[in-house]
């Protein structure tokens, strides 16, 4: 039982130590309205993001966009539940939502189908994402652009540089108790 009780200890903290990797989202003809955007965890159920997030690189193409919003407004923003603003950092967006750290994209200034938003930005400090149920802040991708009636739509990626997903700890234990299950039957 100990070696069981060990061997689950060992894989959660190996689960923490591989947060050191990047997480690429891919977006396939991604819309999003103006102010709207998307938990980047809650399309990974079972999963969530942890680490320290020091920057993020996007590479997208906008291929459609309503009322003058831009490539560069694809935007990522971190902060609390519930979405508000004033938030801990906004990377990309022309709108300001107000948040502690605020990164621009290096180009992608135009609204016209097939501009290209890339590059790298690494963040001032690094911001920490743990799992979402104890409070600590979430990463959503969205239209950094707010005026009425904006939409844009994009194809590419864009990663997160310092994190990655984990299972939910509800998984891991499960992972414990089924070492402990299948120990109990060698018996």
């Amino acid at each position: 039982m100990k070696k069981t009780l060990l061997a689950s200890a060992v894989a959660a903290a190996s689960l923490a130590g591989a947060a050191s990797a990047d997480i690429t989202v891919p977006l396939a003809d991604f819309v999003a309205t103006g102010f709207q955007f998307f938990d980047v965890e809650g399309a990974n159920p079972g999963e969530f993001i942890f680490g320290n997030l020091t920057g993020a690189s996007v590479n997208a193409v906008l291929t459609a966009s309503t009322n003058f919003t831009y490539a560069d407004d694809l935007c990522i923003y971190v902060d609390d539940l519930p979405l508000s603003t004033g938030g801990l950092l906004q990377c990309g967006g022309f709108s300001n939502l107000s948040a502690s750290q605020r990164y621009f994209w290096p180009n992608g200034a135009s609204s016209a189908p097939g501009t290209v938003v890339s590059g790298t930005v690494n963040f001032t400090t690094s911001i920490f994402i743990g799992q979402s149920l104890l409070g600590a802040p979430r990463v959503w991708i969205g239209n950094g652009y707010g005026a009425a009636g904006t939409s844009g739509t994009w194809t590419g990626t864009v990663t997160l540089h310092g994190v990655d997903f984990v299972p939910a700890p509800g998984a891991v234990a499960l992972l414990g108790l089924a070492g402990l299950a299948s120990r109990r039957r060698r018996r």
